[in-house]
Parts: structure tokens; C-alpha cells; sequence
């Protein structure tokens, strides 16, 4: 999976990673976490960081990075030089990076292409429900 071939243009949908942040957040689930239903209502992004890391390149291009946590590996975006990561909040204590260059194989073998065609389909969704409301 090169990610030519799955860049979206940014500036029709989200402007920035923070305003895709906003509307991701909205359709993590138990059904898109790594692994399946590892997650809870109350920390949204917890077990997301490898699909969301897919979903970010997809929309802003850039680099996919990892760095070793206590829960074990862990995968953020490098964009235009500046450290993307949507789903660090769901730990308790600051994320140690690394930066160790990854790709969206090694993402994508952490979660599934299922999931990711899930959590793509219900952003697009969520999107296409947003603009229609504005």
C-alpha cells in the first residue's frame, strides 16, 4: 500500500490534522480499536493509533513514526516537520518519543484493512453529514 495511492486532498475535507481530530474522534469504537473492542466510551482514542495513523497520512501525506510505550508500540504522524499524534490522549503519563521511521504496512499489520475501511467509510459519513448541516 504506497501512500500515493491513498492521499486524499486535504484541503476539501479537513484543513488541518486538529480538524480531522475533531470529526475522527467522533467514530472511533470498539469495532475500529486494535484490538477489537479494547476501548471504552470514556477514552475514545485508546488502541487507535495505528489505523488513525493511516487515516492522518491519507488526508496530509507526511511520515508515519512509532516509539515504544508501556502498552507497546506506538504510532503518530510527522507532517511538514511537526509531530502529529490524535490519539495521545489516551495515556495517563506523556508519550515517550522516539521517532522511529515507520510505514503504513507496519500500521496497517496492527490493525486490519477491515477496520480501517470501517473507520474511513464512517469518517466519510460523518463528513458528508456535517457539510450538508452547515
Amino acid at each position: 500500500m504506497s501512500q500515493e495511492n491513498h492521499m486524499i486532498s486535504a484541503s476539501k475535507t479537513f484543513a488541518t490534522p486538529l480538524d480531522l481530530y475533531r470529526s475522527i474522534s467522533q467514530v472511533w469504537s470498539g469495532d475500529t480499536s486494535s484490538p477489537t473492542d479494547a476501548w471504552s466510551p470514556s477514552n475514545p482514542a485508546q488502541n487507535h493509533c495505528s489505523i488513525t495513523s493511516l487515516v492522518v497520512q491519507d488526508y496530509f501525506g507526511g511520515e508515519i513514526l512509532t516509539t515504544k510505550t508501556s502498552g507497546g508500540t506506538h504510532f503518530y504522524n510527522l507532517i511538514d516537520g511537526k509531530k502529529w499524534d490524535l490519539t495521545a490522549r489516551q495515556f495517563a503519563e506523556p508519550v515517550p518519543y522516539d521517532d522511529t521511521p515507520s510505514s503504513r504496512d507496519a500500521a496497517l499489520a496492527d490493525t486490519s484493512e477491515q477496520k480501517y475501511v470501517l473507520l474511513t467509510t464512517r469518517l466519510k459519513q460523518c463528513t458528508q453529514i456535517s457539510e450538508v448541516s452547515s
